[in-house]
């Protein structure tokens, strides 16, 4: 949980709103297809609330906030990383429990592009008698919290992160197909994370034939309940055995297998292992067609989807422009060999001015390897500050 000092941390516009951010990120994974907020309430120099968004159906991070601030929030300022929302849904409008505790201002980063926030929060909001002020995004953090619900809003499907580890010459596997391990203990131990942090995790059947995964997510004392991702198998055919680990009932979480035109004693069999199968329209090659599924995915709540291969799925999801996100793993080794796979295959692009261009977001390391991050370049998700106010923040602590 976080943890956080009344002392100073009321006194600045930017203290206040990193904490809301901390206070986001304790709930990315957990949250959708709401996105992850985070919201705090301070009233004469001290922080009396701090929320985050609660699983569906429950209350918002600005309402979160203002419970635990107790009735404390009349002439108070409340701070959000997200718009407060302005429609009942599952839940009544964050701005009317903003209007009824007597909040005197509200401070917030990023706007809500879900069109059910009509006129606006800032709008509705003023014509109480509340001040309104918008402020920049510090280091794109709100905007990377965001990013998967604000592309599923605007596209009606999941924002693609691509995961791969690859060698120095850009190798997923030997040329006989061994892969284990390319990268260390460390940065697996980063994959299980950043599954931690998704709503779905997908591979193709070939990842299945040649590796057998479980795709749960393994972390020993990990700061908070570990979120199992909906397992995704695209098998178009039901070429994968009902003895693969992915069908086993004992595995935590759920299953769901995308296919096109399989046997229905093979239907049957994933059915009766508890395994949730989704017959999928075919593309022009006869396979799953990924946009469909991406649009299935999105209408059961799917924000954020990490594709972790192999080389075809990856392929396929370039081919048609569907990555949003990479997050490379580069181990420190060479291991040649013309008939070795890279991570991306598919039909790719025949000049280099066609290749798809990303924004080297950061790197970071982990034991010897590298981890390589990168944005489709001109997405809008990935920033929140092309239309927001400067801040005017002043250091007082």
């Amino acid at each position: 949980m976080v943890s956080y000092s009344s002392e100073c941390l009321a006194l600045t516009h930017e203290a206040a709103i990193d904490l809301a951010i901390r206070m986001a990120r304790t709930v990315v994974g957990r949250t959708s297809p709401n996105p992850p907020v985070g919201a705090v309430v301070v009233r004469d120099g001290h922080v009396i609330g701090v929320g985050a968004t609660q699983p569906p159906g429950g209350p918002h991070a600005e309402v979160t906030a203002l419970r635990e601030a107790a009735g404390g929030g009349r002439g108070a300022t409340l701070y959000s990383t997200l718009e407060p929302c302005t429609f009942h849904a599952r839940t009544p409008p964050c701005t009317t429990a903003i209007i009824e505790a007597g909040i005197s201002k509200v401070i917030y980063v990023a706007r809500d592009n879900d069109p059910r926030i009509g006129r606006g929060a800032e709008q509705i909001l003023r014509e109480a008698g509340i001040e309104v002020r918008r402020l920049n995004d510090p280091d794109g953090q709100v905007a990377g919290i965001l990013a998967p619900f604000r592309c599923r809003v605007a596209l009606g499907r999941p924002l693609v992160t691509a995961k791969y580890a690859m060698t120095l010459d850009g190798r997923i596997a030997a040329a006989g197909g061994d892969s284990r391990w390319v990268s260390g203990v460390d940065a697996r131990r980063r994959v299980h994370q950043l599954r931690d942090e998704v709503d779905a995790i997908l591979i193709g059947v070939g990842t299945l034939l040649g590796d057998d995964p479980e795709l749960t997510t393994r972390l020993e004392d990990h700061w908070r309940p570990v979120h199992h991702p909906l397992r995704v198998l695209v098998d178009s055919r039901g070429r994968a055995p009902l003895t693969a680990r992915l069908f086993d009932q004992q595995l935590p979480g759920e299953t769901l297998v995308a296919t096109v035109d399989a046997d229905q004693r093979w239907l049957n069999g994933l059915r009766e292992r508890g395994v949730v199968v989704e017959q999928i329209p075919a593309d022009g090659e006869g396979r799953v067609d990924l946009a469909v599924l991406l649009n299935f995915l999105a209408g059961r709540g799917v924000n954020h989807l990490l594709v972790e291969g192999g080389s075809e799925m990856l392929g396929a999801f370039n081919d048609r422009g569907l990555i949003d996100q990479i997050q490379a793993f580069v181990a420190p080794k060479l291991v040649g060999g013309a008939g070795a796979l890279g991570p991306v295959g598919g039909g790719g692009v025949s000049l280099m001015a066609n290749a798809q261009r990303f924004d080297l977001q950061k790197v970071e390391r982990y034991g010897e390897d590298l981890l390589l991050v990168a944005t489709a370049t001109g997405q809008p998700w990935w920033s929140t500050s092309e239309d927001g106010e400067k801040a005017n923040v002043h250091r007082n602590c």
